[in-house]
């Protein structure tokens, strides 16, 4: 028998419930349309509200003199988080708004427009209440301004005032950003910072004004702390803060105001953005400067007015004498005060050593460059430029320093009187009269010795060098009378140069300094014996042109043998020699420097590889009728061929090369220099307008012509010559036409014609008259321009002697 339950509920009952469900906490759903309409209209409130505080605070901070309250910058950041909200709420408002059925009352995905509808409800609400918040009487607050503080300095200022003046209104520029002040140790570079930190003192209120001192130990923590304390926020819970919260902090104090941060002694890259200062030569250079400003030595009378302001007028007058010889010293007056200076400059610097071997060698030459910029940003060697070649000079300055350091120069006749000789880690006394060297000095720590120069040096004891252990450079070039040399127990030496010296043997073999890596032999005549060169396994440059040894094939082995040779200067005077060498392709690699002397009419053509590293080239008494260049050269990479050139060949001296009848091939030495042909009879022409599509001569210098009598033309056609100073032409009669016109020379307030013959310079055909005009002032008469032709290889050594004086 079954049983039967009923229930009744009416359906208003039912529908309230649902509704009830569906409508939790706001009616998130059925009132989502109104509620979207709202929010709409709060957030406009809102961002109203936003850019009116945004607008008075640019205005209040505009000045520098306020800055934001944290408190409001907390409510711009809700602000921002809540207009983050809206619009990802904005972004699907559509497809909610469509998701919605039952006139509004229910939703096809109950679940999803309850979410949505209930984060609606609760950003009106969260804006609403940020809305209310917004109405801020104040937004900013004073800021903490401490005033500039004068440095007390001497009331002159001598030499500087142009520069004070200029460095001023650049920072007094809007745009200023990062100004450097460079210039060596004691010339002015502080002084003239208290100046310009001094004169802040008439605009305060304008700048935020720091001192800092950097020194040589740079400290980014102690940086922190002075420029902290200077703005008025440090204290000891700020100064356990870390390297990076610090700059931080700093740097949203400064990115508010004008500020002046005066960074003094820097002798290292100050990194800015890690002490806190985001971006509003060698050091200036690194740290991005704007423009670099160089701070000079005084001039002559600009020295002599501060040294009358230092003595004074009264002492001046005090005898009628007193001014002149006043006068001369005052370029002087500050030595005993600058060379310490300087001198510290110098300790300061990197020790010498050596390139490290393991790189190669592009790399070698590029830490080269980086060693001389270090040396010019810290204003120890100066830049220069010549005829479009730049090179670098010491400063009168420096080298009174230099010298007052080495002792170089100062007419020595003895060894210097050291007390303590175990102390002395470098010496140089180069440039003396030093005539004979005694004793045997435990020199223990002596590392350099430069010894070159003393022009009467004919004797070093035996036991001089016995005591040397770490003796790594040793330099005896240019000592012409010094016929022996007692190298004994050198085990550390590296560097040994004995260029231009009398050396006729060693008194121990080369095979005693086996950590040689350095040998240079150039010019030494008389020198017997090379033996134990095999074993200089590490020896990288040597040089051995002009000495007594000529290349033969047992060298050459030796020479070949050598697997980290890279330079090599050498003498060749067989063609059978000859051949093998430039068929060694390591060696061949390595040569720099190439005498090429006596070769017989076997040798009828001299083929020439640009695979070399070619910088220099005799060639005096050859029989050869042509010089060729090989027609192709392979690529470094040896994906293919390229056109061959001899890319760093700057000086040729031919002599004595009878045969010759042109030298065309000078097309492929485009860095050309210095050029010198001298008794070549029937050379006719230097570059034949038939054998060349192109012509050289862009970087040339100097152009020496002697002794060819039917020697007729340079080239067909006039060229330019941008580096052009000087033209020599002797005994070359037949030479009628030079290739110049008036546009051919850049520079003639360094350009002159030599010649040695009055009737040549008259028979010049000129290529039209204003050539003439142009080049007739600059010809001069030099009845002293002989030059006897060699007859073997005395020209070559007189060459390398001058070549040798200048490296």
């Amino acid at each position: 028998m079954g049983s039967c339950l009923s229930v009744s509920i009416s359906c208003d009952q039912v529908v309230n419930q649902i509704s009830q469900c569906l409508s939790v906490n706001g009616s998130y759903i059925y009132n989502l349309s109104e509620n979207l309409a709202a929010l709409h209209k709060e957030m406009e409130v809102l961002k109203a509200k936003r850019d009116d505080v945004q607008a008075r605070i640019s205005r209040e901070e505009f000045t520098g003199r306020r800055q934001m309250l944290a408190q409001v910058q907390v409510w711009l950041k809700n602000v921002l988080d809540i207009e983050n909200q809206f619009n990802d709420l904005l972004r699907t408002s559509t497809i909610e708004l469509q998701r919605l059925c039952c006139c509004g009352l229910c939703s096809k995905n109950v679940k999803m427009s309850y979410c949505y509808g209930k984060r609606v409800n609760r950003l009106l609400k969260v804006a609403k209440r940020t809305s209310s918040q917004g109405e801020l009487d104040v937004v900013t607050e004073e800021v903490h301004v401490t005033e500039v503080e004068e440095i007390p300095i001497q009331p002159t200022i001598v030499g500087h005032e142009t520069l004070l003046e200029r460095v001023w209104n650049r920072l007094m520029d809007d745009g200023v950003g990062v100004l450097g002040l460079y210039g060596m140790g004691g010339v002015g570079k502080t002084t003239l910072l208290a100046r310009i930190n001094n004169k802040f003192t008439k605009t305060r209120g304008s700048f935020v004004v720091i001192w800092v001192v950097v020194s040589k130990n740079l400290d980014i923590l102690r940086i922190q702390e002075d420029i902290a304390k200077k703005l008025g926020f440090w204290n000891e819970e700020w100064d356990k803060k870390n390297e990076n919260r610090r700059a931080l902090d700093i740097h949203n104090v400064l990115k508010r105001r004008k500020f002046v941060l005066f960074l003094d002694d820097i002798w290292a890259k100050v990194n800015l953005p890690t002490i806190g200062v985001i971006r509003f030569r060698d050091v200036c250079g690194r740290m991005e400067v704007d423009e670099l400003m160089e701070v000079s030595c005084l001039g002559p009378d600009k020295a002599w007015e501060l040294f009358q302001k230092k003595v004074g007028e009264s002492t001046l007058k005090i005898h009628a004498d007193i001014p002149d010889l006043a006068r001369q010293v005052s370029g002087k007056c500050m030595k005993d005060e600058i060379l310490p200076i300087l001198k510290y400059s110098y300790d300061s610097l990197n020790g010498e050593g050596f390139i490290d071997e393991s790189q190669s060698r592009e790399r070698a030459i590029n830490q080269v460059y980086e060693i001389l910029g270090t040396l010019v940003r810290a204003c120890l060697l100066v830049e220069g430029e010549m005829n479009n070649i730049s090179y670098v000079t010491m400063h009168d300055v420096v080298r009174d320093m230099a010298l007052w350091i080495v002792q170089a120069g100062v007419d020595l006749r003895n060894m210097p009187d050291v007390k303590n000789w175990k102390a002395v880690r470098k010496m140089s006394l180069m440039r003396n009269d030093i005539e004979r060297i005694y004793g045997s000095p435990e020199c223990t720590q002596l590392t350099t010795l430069f010894l070159q120069k003393n022009q009467s040096l004919v004797h070093i004891s035996h036991g001089f060098f016995i005591y040397v252990p770490m003796l790594v450079v040793l330099d005896l070039s240019g000592n012409v009378h010094l016929s022996e040399l007692p190298l004994f127990q050198l085990v550390s030496l590296r560097y040994l140069d004995l260029s231009r010296t009398s050396l006729e043997q060693f008194h121990v073999g080369l095979q005693e300094l086996g950590k040689l890596i350095h040998l240079n032999l150039e010019s030494t005549r008389k020198l017997e014996s090379i033996s134990g060169i095999l074993n200089l396994s590490s020896l990288r440059p040597l040089g051995l042109q002009g000495s007594s040894k000529t290349l033969d094939m047992s060298l050459l082995k030796e020479l070949q043998l050598l697997e980290y040779l890279e330079k090599l200067t050498i003498e060749v005077s067989s063609g059978i020699v000859l051949e093998k060498l430039l068929s060694s392709h390591m060696l061949v690699k390595c040569i720099q420097k190439v005498g090429i002397n006596n070769l017989g009419e076997s040798t009828k053509v001299l083929t020439l590889q640009t695979t070399c590293d070619l910088r220099r080239l005799n060639l005096s008494g050859c029989r050869m009728g042509e010089i060729q260049i090989e027609s192709k050269t392979l690529s470094p990479n040896n994906t293919g061929f390229t056109t061959p050139y001899f890319t760093n060949l700057s000086r040729i001296d031919i002599s004595i090369c009878y045969l010759l009848k042109d030298l065309t091939w000078l097309v492929f030495a485009p860095n050309l220099v210095d050029l010198r042909v001298t008794s070549s009879h029937q050379l006719e022409e230097i570059i034949s307008k038939e054998k060349a599509a192109s012509v050289p001569f862009q970087n040339l210098r100097s152009l020496y012509l002697s002794h060819s009598p039917m020697l007729k033309s340079i080239c067909w056609s006039p060229l330019s010559f941008p580096c052009l100073s000087k033209i020599s032409i002797e005994g070359c009669l037949m030479l009628r036409k030079i290739p110049l016109d008036s546009n051919s020379v850049v520079r003639f307030d360094v350009f002159s014609i030599e010649h040695r013959e009055e009737e040549w310079i008259k028979e010049v055909e000129w290529e039209d008259e204003a050539t003439q005009l142009r080049f007739l002032p600059f010809c001069k008469l030099d009845p002293g321009l002989t030059v006897k032709p060699n007859k073997s290889n005395t020209h070559t050594q007189s060459i390398n002697s001058v070549e040798g004086s200048n490296q």
